[in-house]
């Protein structure tokens, strides 16, 4: 299951914030026994933002999930919603059931302030632009506000799919994960997973890939992994050579990439295991 990320926001890009969705997203991902393949930063301008978009519905429709965080809100710096009906020559459109979330979010302001609800006020007016859609797109519920997002499917349940969220993590988290255990809870793999890998020393990856490239194809399902280093404080420059799986497939797989080193003129360092659960 490939899945791809585009977090959208000049205040990334400025530095003004500090992202926090990819880390989290990952988590997420993790948790199901899921992972990210692909990710994207772009800021305000809707040209980019359009381009991005027209890849990602491409990716879509060969079966790729992708979620795409900020800019679905009503102000003049939030354009997603518009660049996603530009990317697919759609129009917009004021989505029923998002009107209803948007209208009662709207009433339950006005009860917790003691006010009148006033629907046909300026500003209530203008909030129901929070859920003018690009024609054809699913709702996806925020247990924060009730403000939703939105989704382009692609296909059935093994289809892929865009799925757009707002910037703000407190809603963002929550509509992702509501996403990949609604429509993809089948595609999960909730078994445990390790790593095993260890420091290698005096070797250059050039040399260690052939043994690489054998492990993987003795044992499918099993990824190896490299991951060198110049300047750690520790261990210098080194490689961390490794192994990563589901739990049952990564000791066999491990043990033949550790006799394979023994045919290199390497020093092996410290041997690390990470296991998720």
């Amino acid at each position: 299951m490939t899945i791809g990320l585009i977090i959208v926001g000049d205040e990334i890009l400025s530095g003004k914030r500090a992202d926090k969705h990819f880390s989290r997203v990952v988590e997420l991902l993790g948790e199901r026994g899921l992972s990210l393949s692909w990710a994207r930063y772009v800021g305000d301008d809707p040209e980019r933002i359009t381009a991005d978009l027209r890849d990602a519905f491409a990716a879509a429709e060969r079966g790729e999930v992708v979620f795409s965080c900020g800019g679905i809100g009503a102000t003049p710096d939030d354009h997603t919603r518009p660049c996603a009906a530009r990317a697919l020559g759609r129009e917009l459109a004021l989505h029923p059931q998002a009107r209803e979330l948007i209208v009662e979010r709207m009433r339950d302001v006005a009860a917790e302030q003691g006010l009148p609800f006033e629907p046909d006020r300026a500003d209530n007016r203008h909030r129901l632009n929070m859920g003018v859609f690009p024609v054809g797109s699913e709702i996806i519920p925020n247990p924060y506000n009730k403000i939703p997002g939105f989704a382009l499917r692609q296909g059935g349940p093994d289809g892929g799919g865009v799925f757009f969220v707002p910037g703000f993590p407190v809603m963002a988290w929550p509509m992702i994960a509501w996403v990949l255990d609604t429509h993809y809870a089948h595609r999960q793999q909730r078994q445990p997973r390790e790593e095993r890998s260890v420091i290698v020393l005096g070797a250059m990856e050039a040399t260690l890939t052939p043994l690489m490239e054998a492990v993987e194809a003795a044992h499918p399902g099993v990824k190896v992994f490299s991951l060198p280093s110049v300047d750690h404080p520790q261990w210098g420059r080194h490689i961390e050579l490794g192994v990563k799986g589901p739990t049952p497939l990564v000791p066999p797989a491990y043990v033949q990439l550790l006799k394979g080193l023994q045919g290199h003129d390497v020093q092996l360092g410290p041997e690390l295991v990470r296991t998720q659960s």
